[in-house]
């Protein structure tokens, strides 16, 4: 027998962790409380690991759909998104929302599934190249090498998501690497709090003493304030600077609804002219891109200064007086602060600047007033979005997915509340809608939730209108049907001809209404506009996702859709 005493103690079992289940804590330690996915082989160690971690998985049924909602639960609470999606077609089906959030600057991580090291280049299931794919549509690429290194990379992926402007990331995860275990004490776990900097800058001193002095002084000044001034959570500061100075204000993308309806210093109707005779126009956090006609429609006579929180924005397309790069509410606060203590009258002249802006803002209004109020049949665009825009209340988030029938809401519509507002951005993409309802709805279940989609929009993604009733998810949801791309076939009519303005872009008569009965919602199909406002309600008190079908006008053309530069 042997001798039991000639025995080595044995050393205590190392504890052991998969990758996945470092993707898990790294995630956890970053906030995020809900991955949207759509399975696959590659992935499901990270599934287990949330699990352990609490951190839901909504499982969605198109990849594109988990991006979008990634990108939409970012904008929504201010912290960073994540998608989860398999090797292959699982990655490039999300391609469209990563490169949505790369234009629209918003923060999110995807991480894809990846063949084993061991298979590399001998074509396993679903390999592709999806770094080289990424890397031009995201602020960070990269392959996890090693199990002990995937919390790491996750904290790395989600640095990068904030330097400078926020954007995408992206991380691919080998099988072999998602799977395998460690030593724990090997794994590289980074502590929630401890491993990023604070990026808000307050901007040159200098330069906002400048900003600050050209506003005391100006007497026709205007500002527009875009996105980055709610992804910055600049709201406050915004407000103040011109509340205090007397200043104008326009908002665009994010930054609508930073000033209220009605408030004095709210400006929607009347940018055109105010840029066009403005002496001071101060950007904040929107690019000199098509929708601001690449700079060309500020006055050429104007002092023009932009803030951004990119470097590389700043007089991009067109020259500038004035350049500041750094936090959007930061530096408006230190302008407000440098300004307040010598506008010696200042702001109470530009009394008749801010007349003169309501009087223009009133004419354009009542030019419109007769198709606001249209009882046309078929339904004119117009009658719809003042509905809609009747209907919302201050707890009412927006979300436009479309092209001609939400630029029409683009000029109706306005949320009351900021960060109430959520449309693609500059990418211009179809199908944002029912992912942003999703993100919308799991991160404020407190928000009633009202979407408008053009028919074409809606049919991108629409299936995920299943994944909301699954979810129970109830939304407000309006489907303007003119059986067209509108947008496209009033180009094409220009360019072409009427004879041949219907070539690729006629859809058919969808009953959206049926669709949404069929999946488990509610559905109401509106021919008649003064039947728009009741169903709207009953679609608010049924407690369930929605859809209006609206029948509208296919001749009518909204004025943002036929003053396209691509069309001139």
């Amino acid at each position: 027998m042997p001798d039991d005493s000639q025995q080595q103690p044995q050393s205590p079992q190392q504890e052991r962790i998969s990758g996945g289940h470092l993707v898990a804590k790294a995630l956890k330690a970053e906030g995020v409380e809900v991955i949207y996915t759509l399975c696959g082989g590659h992935i499901i160690d990270i599934y287990d690991g949330c699990v352990d971690e609490g951190i839901e998985v909504v499982d969605v049924r198109h990849e594109q759909v988990a991006a979008h909602a990634a990108d939409g639960y970012a904008r929504i609470t201010g912290k960073p998104g994540c998608a989860v999606v398999t090797a292959g077609p699982g990655t490039t089906d999300a391609v469209t929302g990563v490169a949505n959030a790369f234009r629209a600057e918003s923060p999110m991580l995807l991480i894809g599934g990846q063949g084993a090291h061991t298979q590399h280049k001998m074509g396993s299931l679903q390999d592709l190249p999806h770094v080289d794919m990424m890397t031009p549509i995201t602020k960070f690429a990269a392959t996890v090498p090693d199990t002990a290194r995937a919390a790491d990379m996750v904290s790395m992926a989600f640095r990068e998501c904030y330097h400078g402007a926020p954007g995408p990331s992206f991380l691919e995860i080998p099988r072999d690497v998602l799977d395998a275990t460690v030593p724990v004490e090997k794994a590289r776990v980074p502590k929630a709090g401890h491993y990023r900097a604070s990026t808000r800058s307050a901007g040159d001193p200098e330069a906002v003493e400048r900003l600050a002095d050209l506003l005391v002084h100006a007497e026709k000044p205007a500002v527009l304030l875009g996105s980055q001034v709610w992804t910055a959570r600049g709201t406050d500061a915004a407000v103040e600077l011109v509340r205090t100075l007397n200043v104008p204000a326009y908002m665009n993308g994010a930054g609508r609804g930073t000033l209220p309806p009605g408030d004095p210093h709210h400006f929607q109707l009347s940018r055109r002219y105010a840029f066009a005779n403005a002496d001071v126009i101060v950007i904040v956090g929107t690019p000199f891109d098509f929708r601001m006609g690449y700079g060309k429609r500020l006055s050429p006579d104007a002092t023009v200064v932009q803030i951004d929180l990119d470097y590389r924005t700043v007089g991009k397309n067109r020259d500038i007086d004035l350049g500041i790069v750094g936090d959007p509410g930061l530096i408006l606060a230190s302008v407000t602060q440098a300004a307040s203590g010598r506008l010696n009258g200042g702001a109470i002249k530009r009394k008749a600047w801010l007349e003169e802006l309501r009087t223009a803002e009133q004419t354009a209004l009542e030019k419109r007033l007769p198709q606001l109020r249209s009882d046309a049949s078929p339904i004119h665009p117009y009658r719809l979005v003042s509905e809609i825009n009747d209907f919302l209340t201050e707890d009412s988030i927006y979300i436009g997915d479309g092209g001609d029938i939400v630029t029409f809401s683009g000029q109706v519509v306005q949320p009351k509340s900021p960060g109430h507002w959520m449309d693609p951005g500059p990418l211009g993409t179809l199908g944002v809608g029912i992912p942003f309802v999703l993100a919308a709805k799991k991160a404020r279940p407190d928000k009633e939730v009202v979407a408008l989609f053009g028919d074409g929009a809606f049919s991108l993604t629409g299936w995920d209108f299943e994944t909301l009733v699954r979810y129970n998810l109830p939304f407000v949801g309006i489907v303007g049907n003119n059986s067209s791309m509108n947008q496209i076939r009033y180009g094409q009519a220009q360019k072409y001809g009427l004879e041949r303005e219907r070539v690729g872009n006629t859809l058919g008569d969808v009953h959206y209404d049926k669709f949404a009965q069929m999946l488990g919602g509610y559905g109401e199909e509106v021919r008649d506009p003064a039947d728009i406002a009741p169903a709207l309600r009953r679609a608010r008190e049924s407690g369930l996702p929605s859809l209006i079908n609206v029948w509208v006008d296919p001749d009518a053309y909204a004025p943002g859709t036929m003053n396209q530069t691509m069309y001139k």
